[in-house]
C-alpha cells in the first residue's frame, strides 16, 4: 500500500460563458518513506487538464487505521470528511446502536441525530441480520455520505472506529467500501491488578485504547500472593486495604460493555493464593517437614475447596461476562523434586479420591475440574493456564476448558501440539513475545512491537516457532499481558508508555495474522498521528 492514501483531484468549476482550462489539484502517490515523516499531511501539487464539466476524481485506496482493514474496494469520488452539516443518524429499525452512534458523534465533533432519514453527508449506522460475523462490518462511502452496517452491534461499533481513526489520520474516509472482519474471536489485554493496584481511571483509559483498536477482551487478575484486590461481601477479611470496590468493578463493567469488550476476572487457584491465606494459615500447603508452601492451598483440605467456591460464587455473580479464568498454574506441591514423598497428605487425597494409580497431579486436576463446575452452570466459559493441564494422569482435565498457553518452562512442560492433538481450544499468551514484566525479572525482557509486529502470529504460541497450520482453526485468538511482579518498577504511567506499541502489533496480528502492508516504521507513525490528533 502506497503511504498516501491517494488523490483528492479537485476541479474548478466552470462557468456557461467559457471554457477555460481546469487547475486541477493532485495529491500524488509519495514513495514508501512518506508515512514515516514527521507530519504525515499531504501536500498538493498544480496539474493541467482538458476541461470537463464534472470532477475526476483518482481511485481510492485504503484508510489507514490500527488494525488495517482488511478489505476496501475502490473507488472514483470525493470521500467523506466531517463538515458542519454532517451528523450520525440511525437506520430505522436499528434504534440498539444509538450509543454508538452518540459516542461517534462526539469524537467526530458533528450532530447526533437519531432515528431520522439520512441526508448529504451524514453517517447512517445499520443493523443489518444475518449479513456475516457478529463482528463483521461493511462501510460505504458514496455520493457524501458513510454508511456503516453489520449483523451485530460490535461489528458496527468496529466500523465507527475504523471512521474515527481515519479521520485523525488524514481527515477524511475515502471513496469505496470497506468490508472488514476479525481473523480471530478473541483478542486482548491481560491485566494484573493484584501485585499493582491501578485506578479505576486508568483501567477505563487502557478499555477505551482497547476499543480503538478493535480488541475485545480484558483480563482481571485480581488475587495473588501480594493482594486481593476486589472488595468480597463472604470473606471481607482476605481483601487488600487498597481496592476497588464492587461499585468501582460495576462502572469498570459497564464502560467494558458500551466499547463491547468483556472482561475475564482470574481467581488463580490452587496456588498463588498468599493474600488469601494470610487470613487462612490453617489452610495453607505444608511439606513433611512443616514447612509452608508460599501461595499455595492444602487441597486434601475440604475447607479449601469451600473458600475458594464461595468466592467463586460471590464474583461470578458480580462479573457478568462469558468467561471465567480458573488459573490452575504454579503449584507448588509439583515443583518439588518428588512431591509424593514431600507432601504425603495430598498423596493420600489423591488414591483415597481417585485410585492407587492417582498421584498429585490427579488431584490437582480434580481440582481444577470441581471448580470449572462451579462456574459453568453461572455460565461461564471456563479457562485455566497451560501449566495446570498434565500428561498422562488419572484423571483428565474437562476438554471444554480453554487452554491459555503462556509458557514452555513448567512442570513436566508440554508442547503446544499435545493440546491441539488433544482437540483443545487453545488462546495464545506466549511469554516470548506477550509478556511485559515489571522490573523484568527472571529473565523477562520487555516486548517491543516492532518484534511482535514482525515476527508474532497467533500460531507462534512457545517460543518462536509457530505450530502447524491445520490447528489454526482450535486457536481462539490471544492476549497481551501486563505482569506486576516488581510493582515499583514502573509508574501507571510508564506502564501505559510501555504497552502503547507492543499492544497495537498485537491488535493488528489478532485482526490480521498476515504479512502487514506497512514497514515498522511506518505503522509506528502512524500510529502517532492517530494517537496524537483529536
Amino acid at each position: 500500500m502506497s503511504p498516501s492514501r491517494g488523490a483528492l483531484v479537485a476541479g474548478a468549476a466552470l462557468t456557461a460563458a467559457a471554457a477555460a482550462t481546469i487547475a486541477v489539484v493532485v495529491w500524488p502517490e509519495s514513495s514508501d518513506s512518506g508515512l514515516a515523516g514527521e507530519s504525515g499531511s499531504r501536500t498538493p501539487s498544480r496539474a493541467s487538464a482538458a476541461p470537463s464539466p464534472t470532477r475526476s476524481y483518482p481511485l481510492s485506496t485504503p484508510p489507514r487505521t490500527i488494525p488495517a482493514v482488511r478489505e476496501h474496494i475502490a473507488a472514483r469520488g470525493p470521500g467523506w470528511r466531517p463538515g458542519p452539516a454532517a451528523g450520525v443518524v440511525i437506520a430505522a429499525g436499528s434504534g440498539t446502536l444509538a450509543d454508538e452512534g452518540q459516542l461517534l458523534a462526539k469524537e467526530l465533533k458533528i450532530h447526533y441525530r437519531g432515528d431520522v432519514p439520512a441526508r448529504a453527508g451524514d453517517v447512517e449506522l445499520a443493523l443489518t441480520p444475518g449479513k456475516g460475523t457478529p463482528e463483521s462490518y461493511t462501510l460505504t462511502t458514496r455520493d457524501g455520505r458513510v454508511t456503516i452496517s453489520g449483523p451485530d452491534q460490535a461489528g458496527v461499533f468496529y466500523g465507527t472506529r475504523t471512521l474515527k481513526q481515519s479521520v485523525r489520520a488524514d481527515g477524511d474516509m475515502p471513496e469505496g467500501e470497506v468490508r472488514d472482519r476479525p481473523d480471530r474471536p478473541q483478542r486482548g489485554l491481560n491485566l494484573d491488578i493484584a501485585r499493582k493496584y491501578y485506578t479505576v481511571a486508568w483501567i477505563e483509559d487502557r478499555l477505551r485504547e482497547m476499543a480503538d483498536l478493535k480488541l475485545n477482551q480484558l483480563g482481571l487478575h485480581f488475587s495473588d500472593d501480594q493482594a486481593f484486590r476486589i472488595q468480597s461481601d463472604t470473606h471481607p477479611e482476605v481483601v487488600s486495604p487498597q481496592h476497588l470496590t464492587k461499585a468501582e468493578v460495576r462502572q469498570i463493567l459497564g464502560l467494558a460493555g458500551r466499547l463491547h469488550i468483556q472482561v475475564v476476572p482470574e481467581l488463580d487457584s490452587p496456588g498463588h493464593l498468599g493474600a488469601v491465606l494470610r487470613a487462612h494459615p490453617d489452610l495453607q500447603l505444608r511439606n513433611v517437614s512443616g514447612v509452608r508452601s508460599t501461595g499455595s492451598l492444602d487441597i486434601s483440605d475440604p475447607g479449601a475447596a469451600k473458600l475458594i467456591d464461595e468466592l467463586l460464587g460471590e464474583f461470578t455473580e458480580l462479573f457478568g461476562g462469558r468467561y471465567w479464568h480458573l488459573g490452575a498454574d504454579e503449584y507448588r506441591a509439583l515443583m518439588a523434586k518428588d512431591p509424593a514423598a514431600s507432601y504425603p497428605q495430598l498423596q493420600r487425597a489423591a488414591q483415597q479420591k481417585y485410585g492407587p494409580q492417582a498421584g498429585i497431579k490427579d488431584l490437582a486436576t480434580g481440582w481444577l475440574n470441581d471448580r470449572a463446575a462451579v462456574v459453568r452452570p453461572r455460565g461461564k466459559q471456563p479457562k485455566a493456564w497451560n501449566d495446570g493441564f498434565f500428561r498422562d494422569g488419572v484423571v483428565h482435565a474437562d476438554k471444554d476448558i480453554e487452554v491459555e498457553y503462556w509458557t514452555g518452562k513448567e512442570y513436566g512442560a508440554r508442547l503446544p501440539e499435545e493440546y491441539l492433538r488433544e482437540g483443545r481450544r487453545v488462546v495464545n499468551l506466549n511469554d516470548e513475545f506477550l509478556y511485559y514484566v515489571l522490573g523484568q525479572p527472571n529473565n523477562f525482557v520487555y516486548p517491543t512491537g516492532k518484534r511482535i509486529y514482525e515476527q508474532w502470529t497467533p500460531l507462534v504460541l512457545r517460543g518462536t516457532q509457530p505450530v502447524p497450520a491445520r490447528y489454526s482453526g482450535q486457536i481462539l485468538g490471544g492476549r497481551f499481558a501486563v505482569w506486576g511482579d516488581l510493582p515499583l518498577a514502573q509508574t501507571p504511567a510508564q506502564v501505559a508508555q510501555g504497552i502503547r506499541m507492543p499492544l497495537r502489533a498485537t491488535a493488528q496480528k489478532l485482526w490480521d495474522p498476515g504479512k502487514p502492508a506497512l514497514s515498522w516504521d511506518q505503522f509506528r507513525a502512524l500510529a502517532a498521528r492517530i494517537d496524537g490528533a483529536g
